[in-house]
């Protein structure tokens, strides 16, 4: 099987990834260029004006969506597939850098991940405040919440950062690409709700921040992207209003774990690529352990409360996710079409950049159709 051989790394950046034909790495190739295709003419309906999208009130009506970071416009569709990490096809610019949404999210699981291998969190289990001390978790509500209450948003924390009130994502509506309420709803305890809080994943990329004590797009590029050989083209932008002051009395940007307001992490599809190659060989990359293999065993594994959520990875246990996907397959997904599809059985890794989700799942039918034996 392709899925057991071993897996080659791309040199790094700005050489090109290792190519392979479609027929050497077990696809059909009409069938995978039908894929392609079907991707390709399957575009995000978002419009290119990402500003004035999310300024119209893309997400919720006015005030909550005062935009606190930049945006610009988004970018034309495009993608690659990848196969035990030899390129199988492409589509589009590669190397156009765009905003990915919440797909950053996914990114914060990997450097709490570090922060757990480092022993800057003795426990995920542990509350959070006993090794962040800046306020933030000293209320009754936020005196439980725990490392993995908030890798998988079941911390109900309560409170405003940096402007934004966690109840503005409260009762939010995920089927209509994070737009709409269910209607605002009275908070329970911590670990008892799932909800897809934005407020709350920032707040845990502050929390990240403080025991690392130094900004996180440095620490990714550090340990996670610069090892891979990533290039030096994507960046981190945090809000306007999230500059704060660390232990040592440097004054730092808190990035959020998307681009709901603005700002976010922006990145071409090559570099998601080796993350998602990163996150298919469980955190090792050429013989070097970057991220332990047990963070990614925790991580894939569903929560008790969301079977379709890890530790901010979207999970396909139950097929309900994606019915033509793999059920060990996982997701770091962002909205307006920005996808990286994981595959550990076949050893798939593909990234999406601006197709409409409604058109996701028949792309990765049509992917795995195209696999030989």
């Amino acid at each position: 099987m392709v899925a057991r051989m071993s897996r080659t790394f791309p040199a790094a950046h700005p050489a090109p990834w290792p190519e392979a034909t479609p027929a050497s790495l077990g696809f059909d190739a009409a069938r995978l260029d039908a894929a392609v295709a079907f991707a390709a003419a399957h575009e995000t309906p978002w419009p290119y004006d990402l500003a004035g999208h999310i300024g119209r009130g893309g997400f919720e009506p006015p005030p909550d969506n005062e935009v606190l970071g930049p945006l610009w416009p988004r970018g034309a569709p495009g993608g690659l597939i990848t196969r035990n990490g030899v390129l199988a096809a492409r589509w589009g610019d590669t190397r156009e850098v765009s905003q990915t949404f919440s797909v950053a999210k996914s990114y914060l699981s990997l450097l709490a991940g570090i922060a757990v291998a480092d022993g800057l969190i003795p426990d995920i289990d542990r509350p959070v405040r006993e090794s962040v001390d800046d306020g933030g978790f000293d209320s009754p509500q936020n005196v439980p919440v725990t490392w993995r209450h908030l890798l998988t948003n079941t911390s109900e924390w309560e409170g405003t950062l940096f402007g934004k009130a966690d109840a503005i994502d409260r009762g939010r509506n995920l089927g209509v690409e994070g737009q709409g309420k269910k209607g605002e709803r009275a908070l329970e305890p911590a670990g008892t709700h799932w909800e897809y809080n934005d407020v709350r994943v920032n707040r845990l990329s502050l929390s990240l921040l403080r025991v690392f004590g130094r900004p996180l797009p440095e620490m990714f590029r550090e340990r996670v992207l610069g090892p891979i050989g990533g290039s030096a083209d994507w960046r981190w932008d945090g809000y306007r209003t999230s500059w704060v002051t660390l232990a040592d009395g440097s004054r730092v940007q808190s990035v959020p774990g998307g681009t709901h307001w603005g700002g976010g992490l922006a990145i071409h599809a090559e570099d998601q690529a080796r993350v998602g190659l990163l996150a298919l060989n469980r955190g090792a990359w050429g013989g070097r352990q970057l991220v332990p293999a047990s963070w990614f065993d925790q991580s894939t594994q569903p929560c008790a409360l969301n079977p379709h959520y890890g530790f901010l990875w979207w999970l396909n246990s139950d097929g309900a996710r994606f019915p033509s996907a793999a059920r060990d397959a996982f997701f770091a997904s962002g909205a307006g079409g920005n996808l990286t599809w994981v595959d550990p059985s076949s050893g798939i890794v593909a990234v999406l950049r601006w197709t409409d989700p409604a058109a996701m799942d028949g792309f990765i039918g049509r992917v795995r159709a195209a696999i030989l034996g």
